[in-house]
């Protein structure tokens, strides 16, 4: 048989890393997200244990492993869930029974306050999720859900198969948490409540996580706007030649390296949303909802108030690129005015250096035509010098000689100046 794979069970056992809870009823969840202020890349996972065992040991409950991205054990009456994601934690603590006063803000101090305070991080979600037995009257929730929640942005609906009923307003309340209630018709089974509460909580969480989106998106959009005049300023003036060539693209250069800088720092949280939206439409998809009492959906909620926020996302995202595309096409349009602007002064640089090297032709002849004489000039003279006793001999003068050396000597000079110029050429 051949070996295991070192990654064999440890990819088959993160199918399995978080198991829904099993919620007996009637009973309180308190959900708590903390996201460090730092990026996914720089963020300290020891501190999130740190603080994870700090919370455990107020209880005596044991420790999770090392390496452990989940843990599952008691914290005093109530069941503790944590989880470490990949930008953030979360801390779901799940109390037996109900309180008499629904919502009640002491529900929360299962985690401690100064426990929170210490988290090392931001708190990103906190819910209180009131799960009950569903009444026999419909009329029972629709007016309990009137008093918890605000009407005008209730979600109120029937989930899986009519298992349960869901109500929530997406608001937070003055002691600071979002409020969610579950109404679990009898007979539900512990892990189906589970599930729902899980749903919610995650539904929640990816709902704000993709929402820091949108904060980072208008803060793009605030810079798009400061460069998108000056680039459509330069691009405009591209025909008209009122400025050098080079200097407009040094400007559009300038401007395309600032847009892929904005493009490195938005990529991630963008990628982020994109895939924390696909997320909260699928955990809504799975929970299958139908209409109660007229109110709107969790599905329909999401469409009025959230889906128009992630479509600004994906805008100042697609306008980012486009802008980018926009600059590198101006830049190579300029870059190659600007090259055929060189090839002209490169032509223009090369007829004049023919010209220039046709008048060093020129003057190079008339120097050998002077060099001629001059050399012919020493040679008659040297010459004179030598056949001088002969001529003397003869009868000839000094005169007679160097007059009849004269011709000879340039003949055979210009003769040697011109075979050294044919051999050099």
């Amino acid at each position: 048989m051949p070996a295991d794979h070192p990654l064999r069970y440890a990819t088959v056992n993160e199918l399995h890393a978080r198991p829904f809870p099993a919620l007996e009823l009637p009973c309180t969840a308190v959900f708590l997200a903390i996201k460090p202020p730092v990026d996914a890349a720089n963020r300290d996972r020891a501190r999130d244990r740190a603080h994870l065992l700090a919370l455990i040991d107020r209880h005596g409950g044991a420790h999770p492993q090392p390496e452990a991205t989940h843990y599952s054990g008691p914290i005093g009456r109530a069941e503790l869930k944590w989880e470490s994601h990949t930008e953030f934690v979360t801390y779901s603590a799940f109390c037996p029974g109900l309180s008499p006063r629904p919502f009640d803000p002491a529900e929360a101090e299962v985690f401690p306050p100064d426990w929170v305070e210490a988290a090392p991080g931001d708190r990103l979600v906190s819910a209180l999720i009131r799960v009950a037995p569903m009444p026999a009257d419909e009329d029972d929730i629709l007016r309990a859900c009137a008093d918890w929640f605000v009407p005008e942005s209730m979600v109120l609906s029937r989930v899986v198969d009519d298992a349960a009923v869901i109500a929530g307003d997406f608001r937070i309340d003055p002691a600071g948490h979002m409020r969610f209630a579950v109404f679990v018709r009898p007979g539900g089974s512990p892990r189906r409540v589970g599930r729902i509460v899980q749903r919610l909580c995650e539904i929640e969480t990816y709902r704000a996580m993709s929402m820091l989106g949108l904060m980072r998106a208008r803060q793009l959009t605030q810079w798009l706007n400061a460069l998108d005049p000056k680039m459509e300023a330069l691009v405009a003036g591209l025909d008209s030649g009122a400025r050098p060539s080079e200097e407009v693209l040094h400007e559009l250069l300038s401007i395309a390296a600032e847009l892929e800088g904005l493009a490195v720092r938005f990529s991630f949280r963008f990628g982020a949303t994109a895939a924390y939206e696909a997320i909260l439409n699928q955990r809504i998809q799975v929970l299958r909802e139908d209409r109660l009492g007229g109110r709107q959906t969790l599905a329909e909620f999401m469409m009025r108030r959230y889906d128009p926020a992630m479509r600004t996302v994906k805008s100042a995202e697609k306008r980012l690129r486009e802008m980018s595309e926009r600059a590198i096409r101006a830049a190579e349009l300029l870059r190659t005015r600007v090259d055929v602007e060189r090839s002209g002064q490169n032509q223009r640089l090369l007829e004049s250096m023919d010209r220039r090297a046709d008048l060093a032709l020129r003057l190079q002849h008339t120097v050998e035509g002077l060099s001629v004489v001059a050399i012919s000039y020493y040679a008659v003279s040297l010459a004179a010098y030598l056949a001088y006793p002969f001529a003397a001999a003869m009868g000839w003068t000094k005169e007679m000689l160097t007059a009849a050396l004269v011709l000879p000597v340039i003949g055979l000079v210009w003769l040697m100046v011109r075979r050294i110029r044919k051999a050099m050429h």
